[in-house]
């Protein structure tokens, strides 16, 4: 019944599209839902507003009904760029409801990267926020003529509507509702939650989440973007028990929790996932002593494969012992680095089918993947060339291994490895390593020309504040 299209201008930047193949799978399927278990209790809290279940079907129907008087219909892309709101979750579920195409862009983005995404999808609309500073330059001399143009909170209006080829990866609605299913068995989402958008929507995982907890039926704080103090706040105001994040998100919320002692956060966080990213072992102790009635998980996965492949519990208060010292738990986590290489990023969730293809005389291969979670292909393209039109499998572009446990050991990106001395080096798992050093807060690892290795590893890294070196004789 709809779909939502991720535009990709660079290897960087992903965007996505929400693609029905049938009215009977939909995401839309989650408002009947709210409408039972929510009639009168809230489903969102955004600004000033908060709405009911009752409330906010309503409004979904209600554009959806002003949108098919306005002529807009099933196959029809409407490109949304805008911040978190309630209205984005009205608008995305209304365009699908209408079996229109969602193509969330990202506010981010730069003039010339918008004029990518716009020349690649042709949307017939745009809707847009405060946030989209670009569009009134890209309607000059652009190769698209939009006929609608909305503003979000306002009334439509006629609108005349660009570097490198853009990805458009579009994923269909079953693939979000087998994903939805998956976060709520393996983390935990029940009816019960108030969940923080810490993530954009116009991210897949800010918007796999935001529909796990749709069709589950919880409540939605939805701040316009991720500012620490904004996020703490509503943590404490709202009694927050699940939220998102990538390590640096994560790093920012521990730090002002921990440097402001006078602020006393609710203990009613019960659920953190991470994701983008490993977590260090100092980053894991902080946020157990910061969160310590939350189950912490992280997840590995990518756009193409609509959000998470893989899942792993790195702290669980129900099965840890409550007065454990972090540093115990942490020796858990300490072994993530593999002797023979790479990070463990847990099992695949159980929809989520994976294969090694192994490279010539080593235990590390090509990381495949197959099931309803895959994308349908990329935009405007007949197939995708990543996937093996005879097997269905999708190459992830990612190297590593699966151990005896059945676990997934990560190595790195195979076009981002390092050729150094004719060995390999991947990033990743020397940040890994750099990681684990109490003083690093952030490390990326890069290749270097060199005239005798070919290349060498250089680190860039962030100290963390007010770090004191001493000197250290041997």
């Amino acid at each position: 019944m709809g779909v939502v299209y991720t535009c990709v201008p660079n290897a960087l930047t992903y965007d996505y599209l929400i693609y029905g193949l049938c009215a009977q799978t939909s995401i839309c399927q989650c408002l009947n839902r709210l409408l039972t278990l929510r009639r009168n209790s809230t489903v969102t809290i955004s600004d000033e507003r908060r709405k009911s279940g009752e409330q906010f079907v309503e409004s979904v129907l209600s554009l959806a009904r002003k949108l098919c008087q306005l002529g807009v219909c099933r196959g029809h892309i409407v490109a949304i760029c805008a911040f978190n709101s309630d209205w984005y979750l009205e608008w995305l579920l209304a365009v699908a409801y209408i079996g229109g195409i969602v193509a969330p862009l990202n506010y981010r983005w730069s003039l010339e990267e918008s004029k990518v995404a716009l020349e690649v999808i042709q949307p017939a609309m745009i809707v847009t926020d405060d946030c989209c500073t670009w569009l009134s330059e890209l309607q000059n001399g652009t190769m698209f003529c939009p006929r609608w143009h909305v503003r979000i909170g306002f009334h439509y209006w006629s609108s005349n509507g660009s570097t490198g080829k853009p990805k458009g990866v579009t994923i269909s609605h079953g693939s979000l509702i087998v994903q939805s299913l998956a976060k709520i068995a393996i983390v935990g989402y029940t009816e019960d939650d108030v969940y923080l958008h810490t993530a954009p929507l116009c991210h897949i995982g800010g918007i796999s989440s935001c529909l796990a907890m749709l069709m589950v039926g919880g409540c939605h704080v939805l701040l316009p973007k991720f500012e620490v103090k904004m996020a703490v706040k509503a943590i404490e105001e709202y009694h927050v028990t699940s939220f998102i994040t990538v390590p640096t998100m994560l790093a920012s919320l521990v730090f002002m929790i921990r440097h402001n002692e006078s602020r006393k956060l609710d203990l009613t966080v019960k659920k953190i996932l991470n994701g983008g990213g490993s977590l260090s072992i100092k980053l894991v102790e902080d946020a157990i002593r910061c969160f310590p009635t939350a189950k912490l998980l992280s997840a590995y996965g990518m756009t193409e494969t609509c959000s998470s492949l893989t899942f792993i519990t790195i702290y669980d208060p129900t099965v840890n012992n409550s007065n454990q010292n972090p540093k115990e738990i942490s020796g858990i986590i300490s072994n993530s680095v593999h002797p023979a290489g790479g990070v463990c990023v847990g099992k695949p969730a159980p929809h989520v089918e994976l294969l090694i293809i192994k490279e010539e005389s080593s235990h590390v291969g090509r990381i495949m993947t197959r099931g309803p979670h895959v994308m349908i292909r990329y935009w405007s393209q007949i197939s995708a060339a990543v996937i093996d039109s005879g097997a269905d499998w999708f190459d992830t572009g990612d190297s590593g291994h699966i151990d005896a446990h059945g676990n997934l050991w990560l190595v790195g990106r195979r076009n981002c490895c390092i050729k150094s001395g004719g060995e390999n080096v991947y990033p990743e798992e020397v940040e890994v390593v750099l990681s684990q050093h109490p003083a690093i807060t952030n490390v990326a690892v890069i290749g270097l020309p060199h005239p005798h290795l070919g290349e060498m590893v250089v680190a860039c890294v962030q100290i963390r504040e007010n770090w004191i070196w001493t000197d250290l004789k041997v």
